[in-house]
């Protein structure tokens, strides 16, 4: 319709000159081979004007034409060439016009996301945190529609190599229609994630996307405590704070170090090693930079008795009831805070540089202290890299890890809380860890026992069959060993079993988290779904496969 609207004009020129030019050429009177009067005929007139406008020239047709014909002729080769260059300059016009290459790009974003067939997440941003969650579905192969507003970072969405294919857009993402060209009414639709940069973006996102589609999960990210309090009012909508997020990580650093290093290497951590947990000091802390983070970080030092001192040219001792030292942190300041008798220091400003040079200074006047720093940009990832600091808080990595993790494998976070009230626990089930899973990059999966997941399992116990956890992963190609994969959780109805033994039964429509290899994955694939595979593992007895070799054994029970 735009194209029809916008060529209206040229389209009109073409038909009324051709029209005029053919109606006149063939009232015009000619002569014919042997010299007697003769008009050309419409279908003649047409096609001599159809091969001239081509510049092909085929000669004068059917007969010679007279000089009448031919001074017409010129006329409208001339009238003719003006209207196909007014029309192809309309056309040029057209596809340079920003809005129709707009309507363009939409209409077929549109129609492709339409076409998926498989489960996919709306990204909405495609800053730092959007580029690091896409490609973290992609590593766990799962699809994408990505919404961004700033042509450039849709320029780069479309260059990436991603696993499976992901469709972007550049639009407003807190627009409605453009979240339904994104594909927000799509029953195939699991998720919607809002990552802009503008607060109100993200919950304007998150609003629309309810309205539009009720039963959606939908995951925002926001630092303001007026945004949080109304998105947390809004129906099965998670809010992720990365400063918080990371406030509980330390907070679990501190009070228990070997779940911290488990939580590590299970949302892989670059350079986590299982059972190599952090050694956090207790005593006098300095906190560099009392916003946002700061705030989250001190309450959490608070927590565990660890006295704290801030530094910071604009903070109030109404807002900080400790100790201060007014200024920006430098070589001066640090020393007045007591840096070299300080446990630990956060560099927690806004700027990287500042952080930077924070590490520098402490890495003269105390080179034993605890060092947490913050990253503001994911492009400084090298020089903090070589900061070598205890941890880093790099805003955009954390959030995207707990996106992930919430929509690669729920459960990981109702277990990593189960676990820090049960601090007991955590040895063991990283100790079956390092056993099973050895020194691989963890892999986590949910398998569903549903006759479309699982149906050889589904088939079992509709025979009435007990089936544990423990048949279950047991290895197809020996039977007295398992996979290496471990049962992390099992979803059962509205309850949760954690940890559960190789001896639990195995219920339909449990929802089991494993961790292991992707190897172990697609053997317990084939677990679930042939029966034959799962006979075999729980009797001992391979059944015989095929007509013949069936019949065969029929034959040898009646004789």
């Amino acid at each position: 319709m735009v194209v029809l609207r916008h060529m209206r004009k040229p389209v009109f020129a073409l038909i009324i000159v051709y029209a005029i030019g053919i109606s006149v050429m063939a009232l015009i009177p000619g002569v014919d081979a042997e010299g007697n009067p003769e008009k050309m005929s419409l279908f003649h007139a047409f096609y001599f004007f159809t091969y001239t406008a081509t510049t092909t020239g085929f000669g004068e047709i059917p007969h010679a034409f007279s000089d009448v014909q031919r001074l017409w002729a010129v006329f409208c080769l001339y009238m003719g060439a003006i209207a196909w260059l007014y029309a192809i300059g309309s056309i040029i016009g057209l596809v340079q016009n920003p809005h129709f290459t707009r309507a363009v790009n939409e209409h077929g974003f549109a129609r492709r996301v339409r076409q998926l067939r498989d489960p996919f997440v709306i990204v909405c941003g495609f800053g730092d945190t959007g580029s690091l969650l896409a490609r973290g579905l992609s590593d766990h192969h799962r699809r994408a529609t990505v919404l961004d507003r700033d042509p450039e970072r849709i320029k780069a969405f479309a260059v990436r190599d991603y696993r499976v294919r992901m469709l972007g857009l550049c639009a407003h993402p807190d627009v409605p229609r453009h979240l339904i060209d994104a594909g927000v009414r799509q029953p195939e639709c699991k998720a919607v994630v809002a990552l802009t940069n503008e607060e109100d973006a993200n919950r304007q996102i998150a609003i629309v996307a309810k309205l539009l589609n009720p039963a959606v999960k939908v995951i925002a990210r926001s630092t303001s405590e007026r945004h949080c309090k109304h998105l947390n009012a809004l129906q099965d909508v998670q809010v992720v704070n990365p400063f918080a997020v990371f406030a509980e990580l330390l907070d679990m650093a501190i009070a228990s170090p070997l779940l911290h290093n488990l939580n590590s290497w299970l949302v892989g951590v670059p350079g986590a090693q299982l059972g190599h947990p952090l050694d956090v000091p207790r005593g006098t802390w300095i906190l560099c930079g009392y916003g946002r983070m700061g705030q989250e970080l001190h309450s959490r030092l608070v927590r565990h008795g660890i006295e704290t001192v801030v530094i910071d040219p604009e903070v109030t001792d109404c807002e900080f009831p400790g100790r201060i030292v007014r200024g920006y942190a430098d070589y001066d300041t640090l020393r007045e805070a007591g840096i070299e008798q300080a446990a630990g220091i956060v560099a927690g400003t806004d700027s990287d540089s500042d952080n930077l040079g924070i590490l520098v200074c402490v890495r003269h006047l105390n080179p034993d202290a605890f060092t947490v720093v913050r990253q503001n940009k994911h492009e400084n990832q090298l020089a903090f890299d070589a900061a070598k600091a205890d941890l880093i808080l790099q805003s955009s990595l954390t959030t995207a890890r707990r996106i992930l993790k919430t929509l690669i494998s729920p459960l990981i976070q109702e277990l990593i809380e189960y676990l820090y009230e049960r601090d007991g626990q955590t040895d063991a089930i990283v100790q079956r860890l390092r056993t099973t899973v050895g020194g691989r990059s963890p892999h986590l999966w949910r398998v569903a026992i549903t006759v479309d997941n699982a149906s050889a399992v589904m088939e079992f116990l509709e025979s009435d069959k007990p089936l544990t956890l423990g048949e279950l992963i047991r290895h197809p190609d020996n039977p007295e060993g398992t996979l290496p994969c471990v049962p992390l959780v099992i979803r059962r109805q509205k309850k949760l079993l954690m940890l559960p033994s190789d001896s639990e039964v195995v219920l339909p429509d449990d929802g089991i988290l494993f961790c292991g290899s992707e190897r172990s994955e697609r053997l317990l694939q084939a677990t679930l779904n042939n029966p034959y595979t799962l006979h075999y593992l729980t009797t001992g007895v391979e059944l015989p496969r095929g007509l013949v070799f069936q019949w065969f054994a029929r034959w040898s029970g009646q004789a």
